[in-house]
């Protein structure tokens, strides 16, 4: 099992969770038994996140589908000194987007939303 890993948010609350192996095998430790104390704020590890997801919108968004919502899954886990990753799923990455559009609606050819009635 991988030990615990405790962030501090920027309100200075903590946040503990499960740490995991970096790629060379190495194994989160502290002194005293506690969890080891993470380098950056909870929320500056979700920066590298936060940036991934903005671009993975902007990309599905512009251009001629022009769907409805945008819903994007990205599997997250946290690193002591690395801050938050996007996770190796059963491929090499893992991200899951799904587009939608309203019922009666379809992308038309100049990239506007074209009634189907």
């Amino acid at each position: 099992m991988d030990g615990l890993m405790q962030f501090t948010t920027e309100s200075g609350s903590s946040v503990v969770v499960e740490g995991v192996e970096d790629e060379s095998g190495a194994r989160l430790v502290s002194r005293g038994g506690g969890p080891a104390q993470a380098a950056r704020t909870f929320e500056g590890s979700l920066d590298g996140v936060r940036a991934a997801a903005e671009s993975a919108l902007r990309v599905f968004r512009d251009g001629a589908l022009k769907p409805d919502a945008v819903e994007l899954e990205f599997g997250v886990k946290l690193t002591a000194e690395a801050g938050a990753v996007i996770a190796r799923g059963a491929a090499e990455g893992h991200l899951v987007v799904k587009l939608s559009w309203a019922p009666g609606t379809t992308p038309g050819t100049d990239g506007e939303v074209a009634d189907r009635r």
